[in-house]
């Protein structure tokens, strides 16, 4: 856990937004221990790694990061130049843990 003391702990307090909780993040949190939270848009991989480990208290193997959109909008004016818009992109972060030795 030596890369919490790198960053300061009120910055890692808002990094992780929420926790992902679907179908899908609880089987792949059943199956290989990865948990998916909702980060902020301007995390890297190393504060997020830093913010799960702070918080759980846990050591985290690894994580990936993918930009999510969650909505789009349609337009169903037909003079409107624009059709449809993506609107509200957001960051979710898969954080793997390490295997627990018995």
């Amino acid at each position: 856990m030596t890369q919490a003391k790198k960053y300061n702990a009120e910055q890692l307090m808002t990094v992780v937004l929420a926790p992902v909780v679907s179908e899908k993040s609880t089987f792949v949190a059943d199956k290989n221990r990865q948990y998916v939270f909702r980060v902020a848009d301007d995390a890297t991989k190393p504060e997020i790694k830093a913010a799960v480990e702070l918080m759980f208290k846990t050591k985290v193997d690894s994580v990936t990061v993918a930009n999510v959109q969650v909505m789009s909008v349609r337009n169903a004016n037909p003079l409107a130049l624009v059709r449809s818009s993506k609107v509200l992109l957001t960051k979710n972060a898969l954080a793997k843990l390490e295997e627990l030795l018995k």
